[in-house]
């Protein structure tokens, strides 16, 4: 599939995000992700905001963290992450643009348990091949006035596939509901030894862009090309142009039939023929169930990570013989399943994020996007105004945060859905002004708004860039007009 194919495969919305990755307003800074294949046409990021840090030393994505208080850890909780304030907006950023991809790909939004009896771990095969990595429940209960106890033996979910085989299972399916896609951003829980653990690369409890499609066998490649269409075009807004493919086919403990599994492979390597990337094999490193194509990234380090892979599955679906009708009526197929993820692992990217852009995060991403300046005390109340215009948050909350007080009015307006607010806040100390600017640049903040007396008497903001000391004039409207406008082009 080359790139004129690959532009076909995507829906219209895709594409036109495409074209943005392809008119090369501003290149790629390659100093702080290494990355090897090669896409270099796409090489153009959003804004100067998008690209990674020009200096010749990489900060550690954990230095970064800490000084940006994205999330900690504790080891009440080994290898889970808590994430704070400004993580959650990132982490729940990149949740928000995947949910909209997803949706151009027919993608449905599913939420499952994330506890099941070992009967269906036994059932998929996870627990004979995947127990010494899962985390087990033992749920004791006692009936009130009965003197027998139900203990019952479960298993924390390392992963979703099961889950959806049995959502699938539950309605009679036919081939004219095929491809049946689901999407899950449900916790995933693994059992990954102490000593591997590390920050948001290495964790136990942890998030996935989870999908799986329930396809018919002539489905496959359309599938598998429309998956790496997304994995393409995501990527690309992130700066990932450039990353590698591999192809990790059957090892020794696999399940199924040979021929099974040569058809799995084949497909799979058509598809990454088609896609006009080079691409290597890993011979033996399959899943039990599958083969697969993952795509890896470099850090700073020079150490790759997985972050998307795609995963044909002829055996899940016959163990829990899912069935749909075909086109005769009378007989029923099984479906191939497809296993499909494009961030991964979400704290994993985010670390790869991180490397990337050195912290200087893209507006859109920014869990800091602005700040206000009051110049004087006296200048606090309309700073408040166009804090609570800007961040959605009402008035009296600044106010009361301002004064010290926690009370809240009686009734309070409900919000509406879909409005559109931004991560603002205000720098109100007292410092200089060219103080607090120099520390909102330090800080990571995309824009600085100043209010001062000229300010307030035309209604208006002074704004200037992280990166240009150049300030506008601009009305409210106009800024909330530029900040969306930031956000609508990922920049």
């Amino acid at each position: 599939m080359n790139r004129i194919a690959l532009a076909r495969r995507l829906p219209s919305s895709s594409r036109s995000l495409l074209r943005l990755c392809n008119s090369s307003r501003l290149k790629v800074v390659s100093s702080s992700v290494s990355l090897s294949v090669s896409s270099k046409a796409q090489a153009a990021l959003y804004s100067s905001a998008s690209s990674p840090s020009s200096s010749s030393i990489a900060i550690d994505n954990k230095t970064i963290a800490n000084k940006q208080k994205l999330y900690v850890i504790d080891q009440l909780t080994p290898g889970s992450i808590f994430f704070l304030p400004h993580g959650a907006r990132i982490f729940n950023r990149l949740i928000e643009f995947m949910r909209v991809q997803q949706r151009l790909y027919g993608f449905e939004e599913v939420i499952t348990p994330l506890i099941y009896k070992q009967d269906l771990w036994k059932t998929s095969g996870h627990y004979q091949h995947y127990k010494q990595d899962m985390f087990e429940v033992i749920g004791e209960h006692h009936h009130e006035g009965e003197g027998e106890v139900d203990e019952s033996h479960y298993g924390l979910k390392p992963m979703n596939c099961p889950g959806h085989c049995v959502m699938f299972s539950k309605h009679d399916r036919s081939f004219r509901d095929l491809p049946v896609r689901f999407a899950d951003f449900s916790p995933l829980h693994r059992n990954e030894s102490s000593g591997a653990l590390s920050g948001l690369t290495r964790v136990r409890k942890f998030h996935q862009d989870d999908g799986h499609i329930f396809c018919e066998p002539s489905q496959i490649k359309s599938e598998i090309e429309s998956c790496l269409a997304l994995i393409e075009t995501s990527y690309c807004v992130f700066g990932l142009n450039e990353y590698r493919l591999s192809l990790s086919t059957r090892p020794e403990g696999y399940v199924g039939t040979l021929d099974v599994w040569n058809k799995a492979e084949e497909n799979l390597k058509m598809a990454l023929d088609n896609s006009g990337k080079e691409w290597h094999i890993n011979e033996g490193d399959g899943a039990f169930y599958g083969p697969k194509i993952d795509i890896l990234v470099k850090d700073n380090n020079g150490k790759e990570h997985q972050t998307a892979t795609i995963q044909l599955d002829f055996q899940l679906p016959k163990n829990f013989d899912l069935k749909y009708t075909g086109s005769e009526k009378t007989v029923e197929n099984t479906p191939v399943l497809i296993h499909r993820a494009v961030f991964g692992s979400l704290e994993r990217f985010m670390a790869i994020l991180l490397d990337h852009y050195q912290g200087n995060w893209p507006f859109w991403l920014n869990p800091k996007q602005a700040v206000i300046i009051p110049v004087a005390e006296r200048h606090h109340d309309y700073a408040s105004k166009i804090y609570s215009k800007l961040s959605g948050k009402n008035d009296f909350i600044t106010s009361n945060e301002a004064s010290g007080s926690k009370s809240f009015p009686v009734s309070v307006q409900p919000g509406k859905l879909h409005s559109r607010y931004f991560n603002v806040d205000i720098l109100a100390s007292d410092e200089t002004v060219g103080a607090r600017t120099r520390r909102a640049i330090s800080e990571g903040y995309s824009y600085i708004i100043m209010v001062g007396d000229r300010e307030v008497e035309n209604a208006n903001l002074s704004v200037r860039s992280r990166t240009n000391r150049k300030t506008e004039a601009l009305e409210i409207k106009d800024v909330i007009t530029k900040f969306s406008n930031l956000e609508d082009n990922y920049e």
